[in-house]
């Protein structure tokens, strides 16, 4: 018998939680439910999830909280993000703190199912690269751990930084097409999505500034060059 997916859903709102656990255990998923992120902390002490999903504005501690929490604690779980608000700077937020989606109420059930599938096939593929390593330059990248090494310093990437370095590293010294990396890690190449894309390209020179021979090119209109 096939070991069921375990989810962690963290929602304050009692009725749409319980709605949401129950459409999810009828689809073949373990579900455990904590109503705020403190519950959740407390639930990941005796709980491996596979995937979480978890609101953002909670009571006790909230959904950024919780992630940041999770994250600092070196848990590489992928997250998806559920909440009404939507302005840039709460998508972007969460994707910095290691969100690997987000998703605004209200949505359709189909919907969330979907983007949990998507992403854990997405992290499934990462989990069997998880031991290998890429020299970039003077860096070493682990894909399992998310993190950069030089010189005995390591800087934790967070999960999204993680993904487009992985998909850039991939075909280093090659062309990489911007549609293709917002269709495979954004779901969607729009013009939003495609300018959180550039915040995480700034992010990673940034990270990897300490070697001037790492280089990420910006081929206007086509992609992204990572070259050493």
């Amino acid at each position: 018998m096939e070991n069921k997916i375990k989810l962690l859903l963290v929602e304050d709102e009692m009725t749409l939680a319980g709605i949401i656990k129950d459409t999810l255990d009828g689809q073949g998923f373990d579900v455990t439910l904590a109503y705020d992120g403190r519950q959740a902390v407390e639930a990941l002490k005796q709980l491996r999830p596979d995937i979480i999903v978890t609101d953002i504005m909670m009571p006790v501690m909230d959904g950024f909280t919780f992630v940041e929490h999770l994250r600092r604690n070196g848990a590489g779980i992928p997250v998806i993000f559920l909440s009404a608000r939507s302005a840039a700077e709460d998508v972007v937020r969460g994707f910095e703190l290691g969100a690997r989606d987000y998703l605004r109420k209200p949505f359709a059930m189909s919907e969330l199912i979907i983007r949990i599938r998507g992403l854990l096939e997405r992290y499934g593929d990462a989990q069997r690269t998880a031991t290998t390593l890429f020299t970039i330059g003077g860096y070493t990248f682990d894909v399992g751990k998310g993190t950069l090494e030089k010189d005995g310093q390591v800087q934790v990437l967070s999960g999204k930084e993680a993904e487009v370095l992985h998909y850039l590293v991939r075909d280093m010294g090659k062309t990489v097409s911007m549609r293709n990396i917002l269709l495979d890690l954004w779901g969607d190449d729009s013009y939003f999505n495609s300018r959180s894309l550039h915040v995480f390209i700034a992010k990673l020179r940034k990270k990897l500034s300490g070697d001037p021979s790492v280089t990420i090119t910006n081929i206007r209109g086509v992609g992204y060059r990572l070259q050493a």
